[in-house]
């Protein structure tokens, strides 16, 4: 089932209906709960002109029409990637750490959006005592570069 979340930050689809929506939000599931929603003309121009690919609209002629010419557009938009394709910024921290260039402590925070302590935590805690991978590290003219050492194959 999809059901769309219409916001002041544009719309956005929904697997299960959500068990609140925020103050100013709309669920809709269907054209007639767009239509029953009684949405002002200002607010359904918005919503079209921030779809892509759609003919810019400066007012409002049949609101009928655009309503269901709306709903139509919404769902002919593609669906978002599924979170689980997504990967975890552990393993984007992983990656970047096997790269013959390495990471310093700045880049992952960059790539991450992670505080500098929670990149060291992580280095520590996570990667070297849960994981047992090996860090090494080298003072280079970029930082200090860590990189997970490749343990010899017997």
């Amino acid at each position: 089932m999809r059901i769309y979340i219409i916001g002041d930050d544009g719309i956005t689809l929904c697997r299960e209906p959500p068990a609140a929506v925020n103050e100013g939000e709309i669920a809709v599931a269907s054209s007639e709960e767009l239509h029953a929603a009684r949405l002002r003309g200002k607010r359904l121009l918005a919503l079209w002109n921030a779809l892509p690919g759609v003919e810019k609209r400066r007012k409002v002629a049949d609101r009928d029409a655009l309503i269901e010419q709306l709903w139509s557009a919404i769902e002919m938009l593609p669906e978002p990637q599924s979170e689980s394709k997504r990967p975890s910024k552990q393993d984007e921290v992983i990656a970047m750490l096997r790269r013959p260039e390495g990471a310093t402590v700045d880049e992952v925070v960059s790539a991450t959006g992670w505080q500098r302590h929670t990149v060291r935590g992580v280095f520590s805690g996570t990667l070297k005592k849960k994981l047992g991978l090996t860090l090494a590290s080298a003072k280079e003219e970029r930082g200090r570069v860590y990189r997970i050492a490749e343990s010899a194959s017997p």
